[in-house]
């Protein structure tokens, strides 16, 4: 967001606040995915007509189809055991406000996934391109699509060992 001198004060401050409440929402999301709560993930996308394409995982018309992708693939369990591990840092927005209750943005993702039954770890570098929209009060993603830049995939070393909540 370009911060100029036009607009009055009220203006200015209002379009600050709806940057920082946008950013919130995307650091939301991310630590909802990274710390497998599958309801604040939901709760990040519109009720309705949300569009998401996010390339080799899938397109999906609403949150609720994502969200089942979610649970299917981010909580699933083996042995008792989460088998992926995820971790998303995302930086780099560039978010341009559209109108009233309306808004786009760009980020930059840093994306480190564990696969235990494949026995990879996967870190790419991918962009966000989101679209967001007030709904009941709260920004919301409307649609939201990623292009993976790069992407480097290993085994995991022998005898790696997991620590921590989710190992």
């Amino acid at each position: 967001m370009e911060i100029t001198a036009a607009g009055t004060l009220e203006e200015r401050v209002a379009a600050l606040e709806a940057v920082e409440q946008i950013k919130a929402l995307k650091y939301r999301y991310l630590r909802a995915c990274d710390r497998k709560d599958a309801d604040a993930f939901r709760d990040c996308f519109v009720a309705e007509g949300a569009s998401m394409d996010y390339g080799p995982t899938g397109s999906f018309e609403d949150r609720d189809a994502l969200t089942a992708v979610f649970r299917n693939v981010g909580l699933a369990r083996e042995g008792g055991r989460y088998v992926v591990l995820d971790m998303h840092h995302a930086m780099h927005p560039v978010i341009e406000l559209l109108g009233e209750g309306r808004a786009k943005g760009a980020w930059t993702l840093r994306f480190r996934q564990v696969d235990r039954v494949a026995g990879t770890e996967a870190v790419s570098a991918i962009e966000y391109d989101d679209r967001y929209e007030v709904e009941d009060g709260r920004w919301r993603i409307r649609s939201s699509s990623v292009t993976v830049l790069w992407r480097i995939a290993r085994p995991l070393p022998e005898g790696v060992s997991f620590q921590g909540r989710f190992a």
